[in-house]
């Protein structure tokens, strides 16, 4: 049980652990009735137990959505009649918005007002996707000489997802929404260390009254679970978010059956911060980046890139800023940072550290472990900066914790090659007032995403997405993402 009181109904949620698997509209134990801990990264203790799926339970699911793709009705509604269930879903989210979000909070560790955010964007996305699908062509004429003919649009069928455990519940949203609107069925693998709000949802689904198999969740361990979810020949579409390492395997095992993949894998975004900005401001809101989710966000500047003539001045502000930053337990109201998700994240991070030290980089801000009162066992860290060689380790590779690596330039240029070097390209920033050279230099660099004095910018309506290191076959949150869960079918008739 978690290390602090929590409200009644997450008590109660806990207490049913071990947690059974959702498949098929029904609640059911794995077929060998193995378990995984699931543990509070604040306090280092266990919250619950939950059923670890095995290949035979993925099967299951996979085989429950099929039939609910085929039989259940729900790909041959019209989307306004989807709509209401998903609309239903996306109200009942926010009716138990406030026990979703502990639950959130309790299971990745990160401060409540956070994941109050994550739980309502989550209803967002899923709103926005359902109104979006009431206004796209689902048959286009084409015009070519001598033929009638046009382009259908039909649902491909399922469709699997494995999320990581940084934002569950809110990347849950990102990747469903579009391929229920569309008609779809899915199946979800979400991440062992943060199981716990996606099994919750389950409820809300159940109460919704979505067709049974239509949504599917079977949590497990990676290399069991989401291996045998990514092989699995009866999937039509698979997505996954996480490492490069690991969208490598699920790349390999999709393109054996030839099933479309997503990937939303790392990134090493870079922040360049040019001569004209104010200093104060641009400090705080790249502290605040870098430190969200204690750091552990994809996208986030890591690598900051600080004109010459204000590097200096720059540097002794930030350390300032970075010293404020205050870590605390979910429940903590000041916090703004809480612990790692694990104690193995947390010996990664550490070890980046010292790794980069040993390459030669300076410690401007030093980091290291961080002690939290009355919570000593939790994964607790301290924001860190280093400084040196752009080759430095600590500069090159994803570390996913609240480092940042200081750089310094003195020509537009130089900055643009620094950037630019990096294997991944997920999303960068540039910081200016003047705003002809902000907007030539974010085009100019390597990556999906560039925004403009601000840093993880995410609107519903404006694609996000990765190339290189980062990812491929389409990204999240736009409106072409809904087209990426329906097939298109050509029908042709020779006049």
């Amino acid at each position: 049980m978690p290390a602090t009181k929590t409200s009644i109904p997450v008590e109660a949620f806990l207490a049913e652990s071990p947690l059974q698997l959702f498949i098929g509209g029904q609640w059911r134990p794995a077929e060998k009735k193995q378990t995984f801990e699931v543990i509070d990264p604040g306090a280092g203790t266990r919250l619950a137990h939950i059923y670890d799926s095995g290949a035979e339970d993925v099967d299951a699911a996979v085989q429950a959505a099929r039939r609910a793709f085929r039989q259940s009705g729900w790909a041959a509604m019209r989307p306004n009649e989807r709509g209401v269930y998903l609309h239903r879903l996306a109200d009942l989210v926010e009716q138990n918005r406030d026990t979703l979000a502990e639950i959130e909070a309790l299971d990745v560790g990160k401060p409540l007002a956070h994941a109050r955010f994550d739980i309502e964007n989550f209803s967002a996305t899923m709103r926005y996707y359902t109104e979006l699908a009431l206004h796209i062509a689902y048959r286009d004429p084409i015009a070519v000489p001598r033929h009638e003919a046009r382009t259908v649009r039909h649902p491909y069928g399922v469709c699997a997802f494995i999320f990581p455990w940084n934002f569950p519940f809110l990347l849950a949203g990102w990747g469903i929404s579009p391929a229920l609107a569309a008609g779809n069925t899915v199946v979800v693998k979400p991440a062992e260390d943060a199981s716990l709000s996606t099994l919750y949802l389950a409820r809300l689904v159940k109460e919704a009254g979505i067709p049974d198999g239509v949504i599917n969740i079977v949590p497990g361990l990676g290399e069991t679970a989401g291996a045998a979810l990514a092989r699995h020949p009866g999937i039509n579409r698979m997505s996954f978010t996480g490492s490069p390492e690991v969208g490598r395997l699920i790349g390999e095992s999709c393109g054996r059956n030839l099933v479309p993949v997503k990937l939303e894998l790392g990134g090493k975004g870079a922040a360049v911060v040019f001569d004209d900005v104010d200093i104060d401001q641009t400090v705080d809101r790249l502290t605040r980046a870098v430190t969200l989710n204690t750091g552990q966000v994809c996208c986030t500047a890591t690598r900051w890139l600080v004109h010459e003539r204000i590097y200096d001045r720059f540097v002794e502000t930030a350390i300032r800023r970075m010293q404020q930053v205050r870590i605390g337990y979910w429940d903590d109201p000041e916090a703004h940072m809480g612990p790692l998700i694990s104690r193995k994240q947390m010996d990664r991070v550490l070890g980046y550290l010292e790794k980069g030290k040993q390459q030669g980089a300076a410690a401007v801000l030093e980091g290291g472990p961080a002690a939290v009162a009355g919570k000593e066992q939790g994964f607790w860290v301290k924001p860190a900066m280093l400084a040196g060689d752009p080759e430095n380790i600590a500069c090159r590779e994803e570390i996913f914790g609240p480092v940042s690596f200081l750089l310094k330039f003195k020509e537009e240029q130089e900055a643009l090659e620094l950037v630019n070097r990096s294997p991944y390209g997920l999303a960068n920033s540039v910081w200016s007032q003047d705003l002809a050279r902000a907007g030539r230099v974010a085009e100019q660099l390597v990556a999906a995403n560039s925004w403009i004095n601000a840093h993880n910018v995410f609107v519903h309506g404006v694609p996000y997405a990765g190339v290189n290191l980062s990812g491929l076959g389409g990204g999240v949150l736009g409106p072409n993402t809904l087209l990426d869960y329906l097939r298109e079918q050509s029908v042709v008739r020779p006049l």
